[in-house]
């Protein structure tokens, strides 16, 4: 097993994520099969409880673990489907070992940080680096390690530690180091004293990086790069710039560019590993085709514009897996993507009596959309102004995509202005709300007191129903007599409301596998508005996007028949 380590120094929040993911991409590339641990130095045992707001997007993985958003950067990247015990956390490691010492498993010895917490953070590496994460079924080759935080964060402190012991347990050979800094400009000169003083502190924690990743703003000059590898003890090989480009897509072949791979081979002993001649074509293959899809997206000069109503607006990453499974689609569909972001509660009447200009900015960006979003959330706050833009999409015949929320969202709308119940609305922002007339209620099988990994979680079965065989998702997932898509709530729609709902219109064209929680929702006689229980941007991924995501873009691109019409939407990868 290769571990490439990627660590990151001076601030926190530069791109660490995506050069793992690009560096791990490049692997493949070579035929090697690859997989992804990230460590978060946080106390939390998972990020199922954290604010979207303060830590950004929680992610869901198959086995419902509620991870760190860049492991959706990794499961999108690589193709692979990871497990909640490749996120790593403070919490998660103290657990584990106040559990072994509750059970004697330290025959009586003091418990101590070192070398028992970090001995615990290196046997949980080696363990989960050997799970198969691909459809080989087979050990990967490579593991891409992401360090959470910035490097001296007293919290990060154990972990490095860990991968000090770590680089000796598995050998030189077997292990490099990439620190990833930032090279400020100030004044129009590029700045190197941070990524010195960063390495500095790398160096006298027992860490010595073997290459140097340098984000900046523009091209890194070559005086620039003399200089970090001179006062950093590095070769001007092992400094790679890495500037803002077009979109991260093209952080990978940014990479390949400056020889990354060179350089990682010789120190890693590529060589060494035999690869078969279908898993080299399969590197060249995925090469090919991530070069492809880049150079269309420069090409492309037309533009979606796609009007996101949510609540946790003013943190973009909040939304990362939506933003990216937009992106996905945006590039099959050729179109150049604009969201729009609108604060759901800007829409609302309140806002136009305390704040007429923001009503007016946040309506217009709404009404001179192509397509309208509404994604998952929690709580009450901004409902109504949800609820208005389901509303306006419905009766303007607009795009519309409701996941999670949305979908409830789109119910509370319609049972309201269609069914002729003013009232009605969901038991999580009313629970003393009837629930003869509530359009969504409480899941019967989750906990309502403990809120952690209480939700239904994790990847389930969603079927169509029959007679939905002309339904547009149902279309755009290929025919299929069911999916299997990633689940996170606890709320459904109301079983005794369902009869009126479809008389009207409304259609429910999945179900769960005991065929009674409604899954999918679609309405007739329009071009395209539909909703999911589940949350399909999960799974998106760049080479293969979210199918219901790549029916609103290229609804709201006006191609959908186009995209139905395509004989390979039922191969799931090739697509």
């Amino acid at each position: 097993m290769k571990y490439v380590v990627v660590s990151g120094g001076v601030i926190s929040g530069i791109g660490k994520g995506v050069l793992a993911s690009s560096t791990g991409l490049l692997f493949k590339t070579l035929g090697l099969r690859v997989t992804s641990i990230k460590i978060d130095p946080y106390m939390n045992i998972d990020a199922g409880t954290m604010s979207p707001l303060e830590h950004g997007e929680c992610f869901v993985l198959n086995d419902g673990g509620e991870v760190d958003l860049d492991l959706g950067n990794y499961e999108r990247y690589l193709n692979i489907t990871l497990t909640k015990d490749h996120n790593i956390t403070t919490g998660k490691i103290y657990s584990h070992v106040i559990e072994r010492e509750r059970k004697g498993d330290y025959l009586g010895k003091t418990v101590q940080v070192v070398p028992h917490v970090t001995g615990a953070i290196q046997d949980w590496i080696e363990r989960v680096s050997k799970i198969p994460v691909d459809d080989s079924g087979l050990e990967p080759e490579v593991c891409i390690i992401e360090l959470g935080g910035t490097v001296g964060d007293i919290e990060s402190a154990p972990f490095v530690e860990a991968l000090r012991q770590f680089q000796f347990r598995v050998g030189s050979d077997n292990f490099a180091l990439i620190h990833v800094s930032l090279v400020p400009v100030i004044h129009g000169e590029q700045k190197t004293k941070p990524t010195q003083a960063a390495i500095k502190d790398l160096r006298s924690l027992g860490l010595t990086p073997d290459m140097i990743a340098c984000r900046c703003q523009e091209l890194l000059e070559v005086a620039t790069i003399e200089k970090i590898g001179m006062f950093c003890h590095v070769g001007p090989n092992q400094v790679i710039a890495v500037h803002d480009v077009n979109t991260t897509y093209h952080v990978p072949l940014l990479l390949k560019e400056q020889k990354i791979m060179k350089f990682l081979s010789q120190k890693l002993r590529l060589d060494t590993i035999e690869l078969t001649a279908e898993s080299l074509q399969k590197g060249e293959h995925l090469l090919t085709r991530w070069k492809t899809l880049t150079a269309n997206y420069d090409r492309a000069f037309e533009t979606v514009t796609i009007a996101l109503v949510g609540k946790y607006t003013h943190l973009k990453d909040s939304y990362l897996s939506v933003i990216k499974s937009l992106e996905h689609s945006s590039m099959k569909c050729n179109r150049k993507l604009k969201i729009e972001w609108v604060e759901s509660s800007d829409l609302e009447e309140e806002t136009k009596t305390s704040d007429l200009s923001k009503y007016h900015k946040a309506w217009h960006h709404v009404c001179q959309a192509d397509g309208i979003l509404v994604p998952g959330g929690f709580g009450s706050r901004g409902i109504e102004g949800m609820v208005a833009a389901a509303k306006y999409a419905r009766e303007s015949n607009i795009p519309y995509l409701g996941v999670c929320l949305g979908l409830q969202i789109a119910v509370i709308e319609f049972v309201r202005n269609v069914i002729g119940i003013p009232d009605s609305t969901s038991m999580e922002f009313d629970p003393a709300h009837s629930e003869e007339t509530a359009s969504v209620v409480y899941m019967p099988d989750v906990d309502q007191v403990k809120l952690g990994g209480t939700m239904r979680l994790g990847i389930h079965q969603t079927k169509f129903v029959k007679g939905s065989e002309n339904a547009k998702l149902r279309k755009i997932y290929g025919g299929s007599e069911y999916v299997m898509e990633r689940h996170r709530h606890r709320y459904e729609v109301n079983p005794k409301l369902i009869s009126k709902i479809e008389a009207k219109g409304l259609k429910f064209i999945g179900k769960d596998e005991t065929e009674t929680r409604m899954e999918l929702l679609e309405l007739d006689d329009h071009k395209f508005f539909c909703g999911t229980q589940y949350h399909p941007e999960y799974i998106s991924k760049v080479l293969d996007p979210s199918r219901p995501f790549l029916g609103l873009v290229a609804a709201a691109s006006g191609i959908l028949d186009d995209i139905l019409a395509r004989e390979d939407l039922s191969h799931k990868g090739d697509f």
